[in-house]
């Protein structure tokens, strides 16, 4: 492998899991990790990555996307990220990936940062809630209902990740 391909797939690795990251803040991640694995397939010529592959991640993307817009329009409330959630979210990431690397390997660093970096800005977020007056807090059925959404789409996402990662290293 030369040193820039070495480059290239290195980028779109980190392309993956920005993608991953941004789905914890109510962001179209999915939809960026499809972006990306449309322009590898495309600068490879398709030769690890094919059409069908792609038409899978269009799938998986369209059901992720649908499943946030639906549980929004069921009432679950949007957390806007604060610096504190940022922050919770990178330190979470980077644990949650250290703690679930010698579990489950390659899949623990991409599920054990997801985990990680959601727990970190959802608890952040939540203890950001409390210091709020009742009245201005968010309802626990919106506190589930968004934490539903980034659930089903981070397993979409990551779901979309390992297939691509398959795909280039069968």
């Amino acid at each position: 492998m030369s040193p820039i391909e070495a480059i290239g797939l290195t980028l779109f690795i980190l392309t993956l899991f920005a993608g991953l990251f941004l789905i914890i803040f109510g962001l179209p991640g999915t939809v960026m990790i499809l972006i990306a694995v449309i322009i590898y397939a495309l600068a490879t010529g398709f030769s690890k990555i094919g059409f069908g592959t792609i038409l899978i991640l269009v799938l998986i993307t369209l059901v992720a996307e649908s499943l946030e817009f639906f549980l929004g329009m069921a009432g679950a409330q949007r957390l806007g990220a604060s610096r504190k959630g940022i922050i919770a979210s990178v330190v979470g990431g980077i644990i949650g990936a250290a703690v679930m690397t010698p579990l489950l390997l390659g899949l623990g660093i991409i599920v054990g940062s997801f985990i990680g970096a959601f727990a970190g800005a959802f608890l952040a977020e939540y203890a950001a809630q409390r210091k709020l007056k009742p009245a201005a807090r968010a309802s626990y059925g919106a506190l589930l209902g968004r934490l539903a959404g980034v659930v089903a789409k981070g397993f979409c996402a990551v779901t979309m990740i390992v297939i691509a990662l398959m795909k280039i290293y069968s």
